[in-house]
């Protein structure tokens, strides 16, 4: 049975490539036209967040599509300015659910506020979920008020919330909250010390509690009222990690992520019998297993996990899209409640995404929107999987990204690697990248020791490692990329955000030869000080355990302390509401570098602008400047 293909657009305009010559940055960086595509769960209607920029306006809608009538409701707007919506997501057919972040400060330390507000589709009421009252009853007000714990699909008043507040310390409890007028509040679960984290079974009962003490993780299970099961004990970042994801429609089936062969992988869990046997039930043996768990509408069984699937009938579902849409990563978002209807995203690292929604009984596929409108793949670059040898003898993985046209020899390239450090490039749209290649540079990332995703062991190695091996894994990857003669030795250039940016700097302090300039976003130069700032952070011994705990061997490792062996021109930008890496990180190091004559420095600190870059006004003035730059040190010919 084949999919039938149905071209046919819901509610955005379409792309007519012919017309189109090239592109402009604001193009390329804007954040996208159209995102977080939600699906009612009677499958009606769609919600999504769409970029509105007027002389007047800008910032977000959220909209609502009516598949039935085939009309396009205004629900919400947002500037992006007081608050940034993280994503929506339906509470019931009537409620959408908005997880909104903004900056703040509390006793003089800065923070990220999330709050979770409800939207009424029928008349545009937006409101905050937790009840005032409840604010009464805390000792302190949390930061952090948007956990959902569950969605109760057949209690259409309610949600249920962790929350913390009550008692000194970590330690969250669980509340039935109203999201409807007929809703009444209710304790599910009173707090529990050093409980962090809570996980319901499907009969939407608390069942799964994560508690930490400093690095330390058990995972208890809840046996009757107030007695819980230790289940599994480890410390942080260990072999021994066992992290609980979901249940299964069998309420003792729990579904963990766990190393199989050095990689994380799927296991289940009989939680009846006392030995607590995994039984594997997916993994891949090149990478870490990861992505969100999938779970059938219609049977409420666990049925994969991101692209990938292990139950035979969602199994012929995505062999018969991925024939439909062979060209592109094919990523089901939502399905209604039935199991009919769904969304479809489909992508890949020249296609920014374009939105579908699908219907079984129909075997078809309509087109929705497109996630950029102005971006398609017949201009736009594509990535190549590269691999090469750090000095070690350790195999490292990359990708490849060279301009449209151009042949893959002696190019002006960008070195860029990637934030975290424990995260990872992959194939898949990147506007950075896409940013470089359409200015006309071939753009290298590496997944240096220390990225996730190539097991626990490649993962360890990035540990207390700031600017050691790491650094030279970035190091050998450039000296390769020049030897294989695709970059031009003479105009590379090393860039990077956060973590990235922090590696941009040392670059140019190490091997200052290697590279024609330097441009850090959000970078990190004082490492001692990125380990100290939280130090009134509840998560102050996972950042040791991960960064370090040895002062001086952070201070060592830190740009700003060898921020004279800079020799190159150096760009650096942060945003002044940046609350992952202060700004303070990148005043410094160019307060030390401006009083010296013989330093090219320039700093531009976005105004308001946080560390994703979340609002389009923020990324537009982030990469004029990088454009600016780049055509003065080390422009394209």
């Amino acid at each position: 049975m084949k999919i039938l293909l149905l071209i046919t657009l819901l509610f955005f305009s379409s792309v007519n490539s012919s017309h189109a010559q090239s592109l402009s940055l604001e193009d390329i960086v804007s954040i996208p036209d159209v995102s977080d595509v939600r699906l009612s769960p009677n499958g009606r209607f769609i919600a999504y967040l769409v970029r509105i920029e007027t002389e007047k306006l800008s910032g977000k809608l959220i909209n609502v599509y009516d598949t039935d009538n085939e009309t396009v409701k205004n629900l919400a707007y947002s500037q992006n300015e007081k608050y940034i919506i993280a994503n929506i997501f339906w509470g019931n057919n009537d409620v959408i659910l908005v997880k909104a972040n903004f900056p703040s400060h509390r006793v003089g330390v800065k923070t990220t506020e999330t709050r979770l507000l409800k939207l009424n589709r029928n008349d545009g009421k937006l409101t905050a979920v937790i009840p005032k009252s409840y604010y009464r009853k805390m000792l302190y007000v949390p930061n952090i008020q948007s956990e959902v714990v569950d969605i109760l699909p057949n209690d259409e008043d309610h949600i249920l919330m962790a929350l913390g507040g009550f008692t000194v310390g970590l330690g969250e409890a669980v509340f039935r909250f109203p999201i409807t007028d007929k809703g009444k509040s209710r304790t599910i679960q009173r707090t529990k010390s050093d409980m962090i984290s809570w996980i319901t079974d499907t009969n939407h009962d608390i069942r799964i509690g994560i508690h930490r003490d400093e690095t330390t993780y058990t995972i208890k299970e809840k046996i009757s009222s107030g007695k819980f099961k230790n289940l599994w004990t480890f410390e942080a970042f260990s072999k021994e990690s066992i992290w609980p994801l979901a249940f299964g429609a069998d309420n003792n089936i729990l579904y963990v992520k766990a190393l199989y062969n050095g990689k994380d992988a799927i296991y289940k869990v009989n939680l009846t019998d006392e030995s607590l046997k995994k039984e594997l039930v997916y993994y891949n043996e090149n990478y870490d297993v990861n992505g969100g768990l999938r779970r059938s509408k219609e049977t409420n069984e666990i049925v994969g996990i991101g692209y990938n699937y292990w139950d035979e009938e969602y199994k012929k579902l995505n062999k018969m899209i991925d024939e439909a849409l062979p060209d592109t990563d094919n990523l089901l978002l939502d399905k209604s409640a039935d199991g009919n209807k769904y969304i479809l995203l489909a992508s890949n690292d020249n296609q920014p995404g374009v939105y579908f929604i699908g219907d079984k009984e129909d075997n078809s596929l309509k087109v929705l929107a497109y996630k950029h409108d102005k971006l398609y793949p017949e201009i736009l670059a594509t990535k190549k999987k590269v691999k090469y040898k750090a000095r070690d003898g350790l195999e490292i993985e990359g990708f490849l990204t060279l301009p449209k046209g151009e042949k893959n020899t002696n190019l002006p390239t960008i070195v860029f690697p990637h934030g975290g450090p424990i995260s990872y490039d992959s194939g898949g749209f990147d506007y950075w990248t896409q940013y470089f290649a359409n200015k006309g540079y071939a753009v290298f990332q590496m997944n240096f020791r220390g990225s996730s995703g190539y097991g626990h062991d490649f993962m360890k190695q990035g540990l207390a490692s700031w600017g050691q091996a790491m650094q030279d894994d970035v190091e050998d990857g450039t000296h390769w990329l020049i030897k294989e003669g695709t970059a031009d030795k003479n105009n590379i250039c090393i860039a990077g955000a956060s973590y990235g940016g922090y590696a941009a700097l040392m670059g140019g302090i190490k091997t200052p030869d290697l590279y024609k300039c330097i441009i850090s976003f959000a970078g990190i130069s004082d490492v001692e000080q990125q380990v100290k700032s939280h130090r009134r952070y509840t998560n102050f011994d996972i950042v040791k355990k991960q960064i370090g705990s040895d002062y001086d061997s952070l201070w060592e490792a830190s740009p700003l302390k060898h921020a004279d062996k800079i020799t190159k021109p150096l760009l650096l930008i942060h945003g002044s509401k940046d609350r992952v890496v202060n700004p303070d990180q990148s005043e410094d190091i160019y307060d030390k570098l401006k009083r010296k004559k013989d330093k090219i420095v320039e700093y531009h600190e976005i105004e308001g602008a946080n560390h994703y870059l979340s609002n389009n006004e923020d990324r537009l003035q982030t990469f004029r400047a990088i454009d600016a730059f780049l055509d003065k040190y080390m422009p394209v010919k």
